[in-house]
Order: structure tokens, then sequence, then C-alpha cells
């Protein structure tokens, strides 16, 4: 059996490819882009909750943003990781961030105003995150699989914070509640958007499937994050602002208006509210930490010459 024909049956079996087996160059660049492009993610969207640390309203909720902000650090590091087993060069894929040359999720470029919109990434972003990672968790490349793991399970952590921070607002004042609603109409759209372009124009999607790298499509994500929010808008409160937004009892699920396609181009091109300050700061910090970097490695030189001295 051919090397390739091997690889086939490995993905027609539901088995998964491990770093030392043979695979395709496409299957492999494909694999480096998307883990690249999810790790980015995570790292850069660190920001926009971070801003909101300091400016918590308690030591709970500080603690609380803390600990979850350190959370997306981690999960940035595990992916990192995944993509040095197909070959790829942590501090090549970070070159290409700040370089504009990958991609991060374009949700992250939008601001952040009032503290209202850290429940609502919770609730909306991680939820998203929720519906487009758990099946991660069965992609055909074993060391992205076992990361989502463990992934998913802290950002159901973070989904579940976030919703709770919304249902203590929308207990308090008038202008709380306003707040929240107000975060709602800002996200919802971008939101939809997280998850893609329409599936008609989705040039990785089939690929991806075919290989099992991902399980479901772009469109097939959104149906089932609408469907899974719309209860909780209803039990919070609040009104997603779609008005095309309404239960299909003949399709069983929910019909939805259509995102601004346009606006999603124009954010992940590098237009968007905040992608300039976004790539800017993620350029300060690592510029700013490269004294860590030659210091580390000159310590780990040191030790290495003293080990080789050692044994000799």
């Amino acid at each position: 059996m051919s090397l390739q024909a091997q690889f086939d049956d490995t993905i027609r079996r539901d088995h998964r490819i491990e770093p030392r087996d043979w695979m395709p160059e496409g299957y492999r660049k494909t694999l480096i882009r998307q883990i690249a492009q999810h790790a980015h993610s995570e790292i850069i969207g660190m920001q926009p909750e971070g801003e909101w640390i300091t400016r918590a309203p308690s030591l709970r909720r500080k603690a609380i943003l803390l600990a979850k902000v350190q959370d997306e650090a981690g999960h940035g590091l595990y992916l990192y990781s995944a993509a040095e087993t197909l070959g790829a060069d942590r501090a090549d894929l970070t070159e290409r961030l700040i370089g504009g040359r990958q991609k991060y999720s374009s949700i992250f470029n939008y601001p952040t105003p009032s503290f209202a919109d850290v429940g609502v990434i919770g609730w909306f972003v991680d939820g998203a995150a929720i519906c487009n990672q758990v099946p991660l968790c069965r992609s055909s490349y074993g060391p992205y699989a076992r990361a989502m793991v463990r992934i998913c399970k802290e950002e159901s952590f973070h989904q579940r914070q976030g919703y709770e921070l919304l249902l203590t607002m929308m207990r308090g004042t008038e202008a709380q509640r306003s707040m929240v609603q107000d975060a709602v109409d800002r996200w919802w759209w971008p939101s939809l958007m997280m998850f893609g372009p329409p599936d008609t124009d989705s040039p990785n999607t089939a690929q991806s499937m075919a290989w099992r790298i991902k399980r479901h499509t772009n469109d097939e994500l959104r149906q089932r994050f609408v469907d899974m929010t719309v209860p909780q808008a209803e039990f919070l409160g609040v009104t997603l602002p779609d008005p095309e937004l309404r239960w299909s009892a003949e399709r069983g699920c929910h019909d939805f208006g259509t995102p601004d396609w346009a606006e999603l181009r124009r954010v992940i091109d590098g237009d968007g509210p905040c992608n300039a300050e976004r790539i800017a700061r993620r350029r300060d910090a690592h510029e700013g930490g490269a004294w860590v970097r030659e210091a580390a490695s000159a310590h780990a030189a040191k030790r290495a010459a003293q080990a080789e001295r050692s044994a000799a």
C-alpha cells in the first residue's frame, strides 16, 4: 500500500494522523494555517477583556477575568505547540502575525466600551467557540484534537461565567440592563461572522471536511449557535437584534437574517475598528519581551554546556 493510500485509509477509518505519520503536504499546510490562526486568535483575544481587569467592579470579578485571560494565554501555547509538531516554527508564526501575513478571528477586532461587553464576549464569543471547537476534539490530527479537549472544557467555564455576569446585571438597575442590551446589539452580528463566510464562499471547507480536520460546515455551525442562543436570550430577558429571527417549524430550527459579509471581509483585510490597535499591542509585547527570550536562550545554552562538560 502506498503512503497516500495508507493516509487515505486512516482518514476513511476515522483514525488519527500522528506527527510521525506520512501526510500530504496540502494536509500539513492546511493544518498549520488553521492551528496558527486559532493560536493567534487566543493570544489576540486576551486584549479586549484584558482592558477590564483593573477596572472590574469587584475583587471577585477581577479574579474571574484574570483567570480567564490567563486561560486564553494557555490555549495559545497549546496550539502553537500543536503547530510545531507539523514542523512550524513558533517564532516564525509570531512574525507572520505581527507582519500581517497570517490572520486571526475577526471577532477580536471590535472594542469593549462597557463592562457588559465582558459578559457578552463570554456568552456569545465563547459560546460560538464551543460550537466550533467541540467537533475539533475529533479532528483527524491527533495533537490538535487532544489540545482541543482541555481548551473546550475551559471555554465552557468561560461561557458560563459570562452568562452569570449578564444575569447579575439584568437583575440590577435599569442602566445595567440597558448596558447589557447595548452590548448584545453590538456583538450579535460579529459573533455570527465568527464562523467564517457562507459555505458557498468558503474556499477551504470542502477539503478540510474531506480530510476530517473539520466536521461541520460554517453554516451548520452558525445555525447550531443561533438555535442554542435564542432560548438563552429569552431567559436572560434581552432581544437579539435580528427582525428576521423566528422559529421555522418546517425546518425544525430558527430562521435568521444575513450577516454583513462585506463587513467581515473588511475586518479580515485589516479595516476593522481595532485591527491596527490589536496588532500594535501584540508587536510591542513581542518586542518588549525580547530580553526574556534572549536570557532564557543564554541560560539554556549555559546549562547544556555544563552538562556536556560533566559528561566529558
